[in-house]
C-alpha cells in the first residue's frame, strides 16, 4: 500500500488562493507546451513543405521545385508556402502566380530581399 504523503507534497500550494492556484496551473502548463510549440515553428521538412504547397494547389513537382528552391536559397525555416504567400502579398499577385513564378526561376531575387533584407 502507498504512503499518502499529500498533505506534505502540497504544503506549497496550501496558501494561495483559487486565483492563484489557476494562474500557478496555466504557468505550468506553458512551462510544458512551450518548447513543443517552439519545435514547430523552428522545424519542418521538406515534405511537410511540399504538403502544404499541395494543400495551396500546386502540382507535386511543382512543389517540389518551389521546395528545393527555399532550401537553395537557407529560407527552410521560414516555410515554403510562407515564402509563396509573402511574395504573392508584397507584389500583389495571386498564390498560384507567385508560386509559377518561382518554379520557373522567377523572383527569388525578390524573396530574398523579401525575408533577408530590411531588417525581415
Amino acid at each position: 500500500m502507498r504512503n499518502d504523503d499529500y498533505l506534505e507534497r502540497r504544503g506549497h500550494l496550501a496558501n494561495l488562493s483559487e486565483e492563484e492556484l489557476k494562474q500557478r496551473f496555466w504557468d505550468l502548463a506553458e512551462e510544458l507546451v512551450d518548447p513543443i510549440i517552439d519545435l514547430a515553428r523552428k522545424n519542418t521538412s521538406p515534405s511537410i513543405e511540399r504538403s502544404i504547397l499541395l494543400r495551396m494547389g500546386f502540382s507535386s513537382m511543382e512543389a517540389k521545385t518551389i521546395v528545393d528552391g527555399v532550401i537553395d536559397r537557407g529560407l527552410m525555416g521560414k516555410g515554403a508556402g510562407h515564402v509563396v504567400y509573402r511574395l504573392a502579398k508584397d507584389y500583389k499577385m495571386d498564390i498560384r502566380e507567385a508560386g509559377l513564378k518561382l518554379v520557373d526561376g522567377q523572383m527569388w531575387d525578390e524573396v530574398l530581399v523579401i525575408f533577408k533584407g530590411a531588417g525581415k
